[in-house]
């Protein structure tokens, strides 16, 4: 067992010493001026030793307390710093996490039982948005980006680069106007997210279709509204497979032609650099990369 003083009594004495006073340390403490004296001699007598020379109005240190109150102004500011940040940050094992809204709902959601199953003592809070986290000023401990991996301050894994295929309702491909041939999507609605309409005229590139005059197109602005409008028949999205798994196994949407056209840029799980990691952030990044992992090898 740990042989140790009363802490009251450290405290009485570190701020006597400091102060040089048992009034002022009684002030301080909001005590009386004979509680701050019991409280020492308590603690001389837990030492054995006298800690201070008492005088009429005054009181100093000994050369044992001179010695002593280094090491108990120490330990005080480090309970007080252990404190503050348990105060500030009470649930280590939760995890606030910063995702990009289309990884968030098309991927993350649809597994985030299997960790839960895994980690049932982490609790993890989750908010979507495009932007960049500033770590240093902010409550956020995680974030998926997603991009070209080049950020600065933040430690990066990768997860998976995107690539972009045609989706669209069964019955697009059915009927007499029906998807059978690649020449055919110039008669449906080309959908896009905002800012990459490109994407189509790539793909409409590597199918052989001239896309001249292509005016059939809606934009959304993001990929998640893009699916949900060709789940909906209004036309045809380009999507990562791997996002709109679920859509595909149960037939909300299928492939009419398979073709993928792979982007540059990808998903990354980030955090600040060199932050020390709490078991919950360890937890959901080893569980992320795991995950990532398997979905790499089943295809």
């Amino acid at each position: 067992m740990r042989r140790l003083p009363p802490l009251n009594a450290l405290r009485s004495f570190e701020s006597a010493a400091r102060n040089q006073s048992f009034n002022d340390a009684a002030e301080e403490l909001c005590v009386t001026p004979s509680a701050v004296s019991h409280q020492i001699k308590s603690l001389e007598e837990f030492l054995g030793l006298k800690l201070f020379r008492r005088e009429r109005r005054q009181v100093s240190l000994t050369t044992a307390g001179e010695r002593y109150l280094p090491s108990v102004q120490l330990a005080l500011d480090e309970v007080e710093s252990a404190t503050r940040r348990l105060m500030t940050s009470p649930n280590l094992s939760a995890v606030n996490i910063s995702v990009a809204p289309a990884f968030l709902s098309r991927w993350l959601v649809p597994r985030i039982t299997r960790f839960q199953e895994q980690y049932p003592d982490v609790e993890l809070r989750f908010s979507a948005t495009t932007g960049y986290v500033d770590f240093e000023h902010s409550d956020t401990d995680m974030a998926v980006y997603y991009g070209e991996g080049d950020w600065r301050g933040v430690d990066i894994h990768f997860l998976r680069h995107l690539a972009a295929t045609p989706v669209c309702s069964p019955a697009l491909t059915e009927g007499d106007r029906g998807l059978r041939e690649p020449q055919d999507l110039l008669h449906k609605t080309l959908i896009h997210v905002t800012g990459r309409q490109q994407e189509w005229r790539q793909i409409l590139q590597q199918l052989g279709v001239r896309a001249t005059g292509l005016t059939r197109t809606m934009s959304f602005s993001s990929t998640a509204l893009a699916v949900s409008a060709a789940i909906e028949g209004i036309g045809v999205a380009l999507a990562d497979r791997a996002l709109v798994r679920r859509e595909l196994d149960s037939g909300q949407l299928v492939v009419p032609f398979d073709i993928t056209l792979d982007k540059p840029k990808g998903f990354y799980l980030v955090y600040q650099e060199k932050r020390q990691l709490t078991y919950g952030m360890e937890a959901f990044r080893d569980w992320m990369l795991l995950e990532m992992q398997q979905d790499r090898h089943s295809g």
